[in-house]
């Protein structure tokens, strides 16, 4: 089980002085069974005049950030510890009747489950459907795993990784047609793909590490996605629950994974969101970076003490 040190830092730059409205960040790691969260810490200039912490309906960490004066620049810089213990395809276990496609979730997940299924764009010439469908074996029994895993592999081998730090996620369709895109963009496809065929699916923001890096030979296992937030999907599983699978790098299981906000949809998973007010033009520009050190496997979850994260100071 690592040990995972991560360093998300974003600073947005104006020429002058401004304003900062009401800030809502969700940055801090869930705790799962998989993720256990040892420390955390967040460091925001200008200080905030109030910052306070909420869940969402997802269950996500929520900090709300008020400001009482003007600087040239946001500074925000969240930092955690945590211990790791990723899933993978082994570790899944599948109730007998999800086996194969298609099958019916129980009556008592339905309800639940119901708005994760529900499709969130307009597909008028059922092309996301007629995609999604190149994935089920007509006149036969279609594996349910290997029909996500064929999905989740063909996304990566098919569409060409581009970069986009621009906001704004592209439409399903759009993906479709261009080809390319960003990991947002693939999660969003594979999300309204699999929502085709009938099963739950949530979009996924959150950090992507390599798990062979010791300290971080980025080069020893290559990662699309990394230096930035990450996006992926999580589909429900009879049996395992919610698994994920990220169709940037063909991940199935959580290794090399860290879930910060599972949502519905993505705009219920922006990292950073808030607003300024100032001379128009002001803004600059703005800068992210996600650093991630694998510190080592915690041994009966103890750790030596030069691994433990001092946040008296709140910052990294």
């Amino acid at each position: 089980m690592p040990v995972l040190q991560l360093k998300h830092t974003t600073t947005y730059r104006y020429s002058q002085p401004v304003n900062f409205g009401e800030h809502r960040l969700m940055l801090r790691p869930r705790e799962s069974h998989d993720q256990h969260l040892l420390d955390h810490s967040l460091f925001i200039d200008p200080e905030p005049s109030e910052l306070r912490w909420l869940q969402d309906v997802f269950g996500n960490s929520v900090a709300i950030a008020t400001f009482s004066r003007r600087a040239l620049r946001l500074h925000i810089e969240s930092c955690a510890q945590l211990l790791h213990h990723p899933h993978t395809l082994v570790d899944l276990h599948i109730e007998d009747y999800a086996r194969s496609y298609p099958f019916t979730y129980a009556s008592e997940e339905m309800p639940d489950l119901l708005r994760s299924i529900e499709r969130q764009h307009l597909d008028p010439y059922r092309q996301i459907d007629n995609w999604a469908r190149r994935f089920v074996h007509p006149g036969a029994s279609t594996d349910t795993l290997a029909m996500l895993t064929d999905m989740t592999q063909a996304i990566k081998r098919e569409f060409t990784y581009l970069p986009r730090h621009q906001k704004g996620t592209q439409t399903p369709i759009e993906t479709l047609a261009r080809g390319k895109g960003t990991c947002r963009d693939y999660a969003m496809l594979m999300i309204e793909a699999v929502r085709a065929l009938g099963l739950a699916a949530r979009f996924v923001s959150g950090y992507l590490y390599n798990p062979q890096s010791r300290p971080a030979p980025a080069a020893a296992l290559p990662m699309r996605g990394g230096g930035n937030t990450h996006a992926w999907v999580r589909v429900y599983l009879p049996g395992s629950g919610w698994v994920e699978f990220d169709p940037t790098n063909a991940i199935i299981g959580t290794r090399g994974l860290i879930r910060v906000a599972v949502a519905r949809d993505i705009y219920q998973a922006v990292p950073i969101s808030g607003s300024w007010s100032g001379f128009p033009g002001s803004f600059e520009g703005m800068d992210v970076s996600v650093d991630s050190v694998v510190e080592g496997p915690a041994v009966n979850d103890s750790m030596p003490d030069q691994a433990i994260m001092q946040s008296g100071a709140g910052r990294c």
